[in-house]
């Protein structure tokens, strides 16, 4: 980390002026309009569970993780499924949505992986990442699947049905007539009247709304106050250090993360790693890390917290965000196993919050 890097001292109401991304742009105004900057990562195993805790916490992170393959009864009804849910409660709460799927492939598979397939990533996750061990072109794979996805819901297929009883004159010279009443005719050998016509037609018409399909359910039109919906464009985070223990991202792979980072700036926002990698004057990524744990409360802040016993390596929010210069700090099991999930996603955002305004002063 470069201690004398702009991006460092710069409040992210200044930063969301100079990010080149979008979605960069609106996450920086977002965390500055919730006085937040935390990310909560939610590993729980059902539907239920998943779309119960977005709604809980929602009002204190900016952003929600999801392993959307961990989930039992996820619902891939583009229209009324799991991942439409959670857009609406992200819509409601005001925060990002973070599908942590860390591809790694050819660019052609990872392409149909984002785009296609059962789950379908990129119609309702504003943000997902990738490991680049498969080559810095699977970047520009999925930077141009992301272009040409967005290009194409700027307009949406309207569909119309109508069914009634046609009038004198409705139809035109040779126009097919559907007759619902067949071919039954009465005593005197007249064929029976039409008693009904089904009319389909279909036409495209621009996408105004960034939002993509809606539920039903009330409470779906809701929008955090204060602040616009996200912008339709994708976001991609290069995963470019872990915080587990004998990791084997080296510094060259690092590096790559930031060259590739720097090439496709219309598509990475920046990165998940375990320290601020700015380091080019016009180096503007946001940085998010996972690995964040406080102490119970009571005790010391900045006290030592145990790992997991499976690698998991814990640093605390001060030392993440003021010393190591991250953005977003991701918490899972520290809010998701806590007695009141809410109460202490409230404690993580004001230890996170505290610790970036010491770092900015």
């Amino acid at each position: 980390m470069s201690d004398r890097h702009p991006t460092l001292l710069q409040p992210y109401s200044e930063r969301a002026k100079t990010a080149t991304h979008p979605l960069s742009r609106y996450l920086f105004r977002l965390m500055d309009l919730k006085a937040s900057n935390l990310c909560l990562s939610a590993d729980v195993t059902t539907a239920r569970e998943l779309l119960v805790l977005a709604d809980r916490v929602g009002p204190s992170i900016v952003v929600l993780k999801t392993h959307y393959d961990l989930i039992s009864g996820w619902d891939y009804n583009p229209q009324t499924g799991t991942g439409v849910k959670l857009a609406a409660l992200a819509r409601k709460h005001g925060f990002l949505i973070f599908e942590d799927r860390k591809f790694v492939d050819i660019g052609k598979t990872v392409q149909m992986q984002y785009t296609a397939g059962t789950a379908r990533i990129i119609e309702w996750a504003h943000i997902t990442n990738a490991n680049i061990d498969a080559g810095k072109d699977m970047v520009r794979a999925m930077a141009e699947a992301a272009a040409n996805w967005k290009a194409r819901i700027h307009y949406e297929v309207k569909t119309s049905v109508s069914v009634g009883t046609p009038v004198a004159g409705q139809f035109e010279d040779g126009e097919e007539q559907n007759d619902n009443a067949g071919d039954d005719r009465d005593s005197d050998g007249r064929k029976g009247s039409i008693v009904s016509i089904t009319t389909v037609t279909q036409s495209f018409e621009p996408a105004d709304s960034p939002r993509l399909a809606k539920t039903n359910e009330h409470g779906d039109e809701l929008v955090y106050p204060g602040i616009e919906e996200p912008p339709m464009d994708r976001g991609l985070l290069l995963l470019a250090q872990m915080s587990s223990k004998g990791c084997l991202m080296t510094k060259d792979y690092t590096q790559a993360c930031v060259e590739a980072a720097r090439e496709h700036k219309d598509f990475v926002m920046g990165y998940v790693a375990q320290e601020a990698l700015n380091s080019a004057p016009d180096d503007n990524f946001i940085h998010m890390t996972p690995g964040c744990k406080l102490p119970p409360p009571g005790q010391e802040e900045n006290g030592h917290v145990e790992g997991d016993g499976l690698g998991q390596q814990y640093n605390t929010p001060a030392k993440l965000i003021t010393l190591l210069g991250t953005d977003i700090v991701i918490v899972g099991r520290g809010i998701i196993q806590a007695a009141d999930p809410p109460s202490e996603a409230e404690r993580y955002r004001r230890k996170s919050w505290k610790a970036y305004l010491t770092r900015v002063g």
